[in-house]
């Protein structure tokens, strides 16, 4: 591409714009609490965004975050109130549960030759079932370490964040770190590009496509961890259609959803969006919260035509 940063600065101007104008319509939306508190509400969905990040970057997808977000909490709650395991326990068990998960995906991706949106897609069905055979109601959390996560305030630039959004930005910082600076970042971005070149150049094809849904798997666990700090119980019906909603914030954030192009950082910026036209929705009073899924889906046509132009131009560019 002749301008790989180029959608992603459109991201970030479309979300400055977005908060500038915003904030002349609505004062308060600029506050400093206001701000931080669009990282606050969507943790999760920035954990899970960054898993995501890796499957689209490698070429694939993954439908089954959402629902393996919702299994986390109902395996977290059922532990805890039930069964009364430490609830560090409970965390590791879910995130490695989580990771073999998704790895038995990507095992299955790639060894039988399945195509990943029908391979995940039977793990939403699975992991959403699986929550059910825990309970069909919902299981309240009262541990009083999920407590503490849920209710602690950590002071920063006047105002505070939340645990769980520190936890999501370093999580951040280790997805960057991995995707730009690692052997094993390089091989997703080659398998994304093109499969076969990177079999023929001898890159761990198997290996990568296996950790990479590990991967997305072990942070969709993780959001479904800061999800029952955020509400405080484990239910089946949680984070339904949130899948779609970490593609459209990886997208948005300028990744191809053709692969082997995009920054991990850039789920930041794409959540961000997302979570800026909610909070403009609600300070705005008089529109239904359904313009929120209006507004990201024509946004989203948007930048998957800007995306194909800029892939048709760099074909024709080569083919020159």
């Amino acid at each position: 591409m002749k301008s790989p940063y180029f959608t992603p600065l459109v991201t970030l101007v479309l979300l400055l714009a977005m908060l500038g104008i915003g904030g002349a319509v609505y004062p308060g939306l600029l506050s400093v609490q206001v701000i931080l508190n669009l990282l606050i509400d969507n943790a999760f969905l920035l954990v899970l965004a960054i898993g995501m990040s890796f499957v689209i970057l490698s070429g694939g997808i993954d439908l089954s975050v959402g629902s393996v977000l919702a299994l986390a909490t109902m395996i977290s709650a059922w532990l805890l109130h039930v069964a009364h395991w430490p609830p560090l326990a409970v965390i590791a068990l879910v995130l490695l549960l989580g990771a073999l998960f998704g790895g038995g995906m990507g095992a299955m991706i790639h060894y039988f030759k399945l195509q990943p949106f029908i391979v995940t897609l039977a793990g939403m069905f699975l992991a959403r079932g699986l929550c059910y055979l825990i309970s069909i109601n919902s299981i309240t959390i009262d541990d009083p370490l999920y407590l503490a996560m849920s209710q602690t305030q950590l002071g920063f630039l006047g105002g505070f964040v939340s645990p769980s959004a520190l936890i999501a930005l370093l999580m951040l910082g280790l997805a960057v770190f991995l995707a730009h600076f690692t052997a094993f970042g390089r091989g997703v971005y080659a398998i994304g590009g093109n499969e076969q070149s990177a079999l023929m150049m001898g890159l761990p094809v198997a290996r990568t496509k296996v950790l990479v849904y590990a991967f997305s798997g072990f942070c969709a666990a993780l959001a479904g961890v800061l999800f029952s700090f955020y509400m405080l119980s484990g239910y089946g019906l949680h984070a339904q259609g949130t899948e779609l909603d970490a593609i459209a914030a990886v997208v948005i954030g300028g990744t191809l959803l053709s692969g082997g192009y995009g920054y991990v950082a850039g789920a930041l910026s794409g959540v961000l969006v997302l979570g800026t036209i909610q909070t403009l929705i609600a300070f705005d009073g008089t529109l239904s919260s359904w313009w929120t899924r209006i507004v990201i889906g024509a946004l989203l046509f948007i930048f998957c035509v800007v995306q194909r132009l800029m892939a048709m131009g760099a074909a024709r560019r080569a083919a020159a």
